[in-house]
């Protein structure tokens, strides 16, 4: 059998909409991504934990619009006019929510975006409702768009998540490691990135393959309760 040999190989994170994996899951918003043209007023709240596949979607989205993609904290009222030439993505919205200035400045896109004819994605961790704006105004408008939201995701979707992440890594494991994970892991996909990153680290450290009893140490040092 094949070793894996320890090397530092680079990772190639695949973007495409064939790359992405639909499942139960996230289908509705798979859907709605791609209805993009059709929006109740040009734009669309993409909600759902982290690592669920926000960012793929919106580079997805992003390709088909030809959109500018910027984070929520790095929107700035006097980029405003520029950035709403044309359609936009705004990621990580909810990381504004203690941020004033911020909050202003993607009110101020919203509106500029909007009436200029354009299309507004914006994305965050959990619904809406739980993004902590204190702005009543961006706040009002968010709790009024349209939201499309990722699920958690189900066995089937999280092991072709956990055989993608270490595709991208350029990574082969033993057959037996994903259903051993499975059993074994937290059931989110922040928690299939991070183990596969660690994954990935150890057997490079190790100049090991990734086999049960290397993802079995992975995981026990996963634990939250682990020194």
């Amino acid at each position: 059998m094949a070793q894996q040999l320890g090397l530092a190989l680079p990772s190639r994170v695949a973007r495409g909409r064939d790359d992405f994996l639909v499942a139960p899951s996230n289908a509705m918003a798979v859907a709605m991504i791609e209805n993009w043209r059709n929006w109740h007023g040009a734009k669309l709240v993409l909600s759902g934990p982290e690592g669920a596949g926000k960012t793929h979607l919106v580079h997805v989205w992003a390709d088909a619009a030809q959109a500018q993609i910027i984070a929520a904290t790095n929107v700035h009222t006097a980029d405003v006019p520029d950035l709403a030439q044309g359609s936009v993505a705004v990621e990580d919205v909810d990381r504004i929510a203690d941020d004033t200035d911020a909050q202003t400045a993607l009110f101020h896109l919203h509106n500029m975006v909007l009436a200029e004819g354009h299309s507004l994605l914006l994305t965050g961790t959990g619904p809406v409702t739980h993004w902590g704006l204190t702005l009543p105004d961006l706040a009002s408008r968010m709790r009024g768009t349209l939201e499309a939201s990722i699920e958690a995701p189900d066995d089937a979707l999280l092991s072709a998540v956990l055989a993608k992440l270490l595709a991208d890594r350029q990574l082969v494991p033993r057959t037996d490691v994903i259903p051993y994970l499975l059993n074994r892991m937290d059931r989110s996909f922040a928690a299939a990135r991070r183990i596969v990153a660690a994954l990935d680290a150890e057997s490079l450290a190790r100049k090991r393959p990734i086999t049960r009893a290397l993802a079995g140490d992975v995981l026990d040092k996963d634990r939250p309760d682990t020194p």
